[in-house]
């Protein structure tokens, strides 16, 4: 069942259950994932369906971040439809998890003293294994340590 599928399955229950506010937040997803399928001119992939939540999430946080403090409403309306769209997210990596990966990288390259120099080679190979399911900030920062 592809994630159009389940969000749309999601919707209605939402719907039957008077949730406007969860009908809501599905409902952008929804025609968000529509809208990348549309531009892509096929289904999307499991990887795609997950950045298009991930972009939705990032965008809901900086809209959040963003709103004055005294609108209080616009922050309610973001922390709830960041709990919807949390439901359809990849299960993010952790610290312990990507310095394994890491780990696993630099021994798949041959490099046996890491230095900042192997840095761009490291990041390189890492990326794609971790693409989706950790932020790269995290990522370049634990690579980073693991390369002093």
């Amino acid at each position: 069942m592809s994630m159009i599928d389940k969000v749309r399955a999601e919707m209605v229950t939402a719907m039957k259950n008077h949730d406007k506010e969860r009908k809501e937040s599905l409902s952008m997803l929804l025609s968000a994932l529509k809208n990348k399928a549309i531009d892509k001119r096929e289904d999307l992939t499991e990887t795609e369906e997950f950045e298009v939540v991930k972009k939705e999430l990032k965008q809901t946080k900086e809209t959040m971040e963003l709103a004055p403090a005294d609108r209080t409403d616009i922050k309610a309306q973001c922390e709830a439809r960041i709990a919807v769209l949390s439901e359809f997210a990849p299960e993010e990596m952790g610290e312990e998890q990507l310095k394994a990966v890491i780990a696993e990288t630099i021994a798949a390259l041959g490099i046996e003293n890491p230095s900042a120099k192997d840095k761009g080679k490291v990041m390189k190979e890492l990326m794609p294994k971790v693409k989706g399911r950790a932020d790269g900030g995290l990522v370049n920062k634990l690579v980073g340590e693991v390369l002093k």
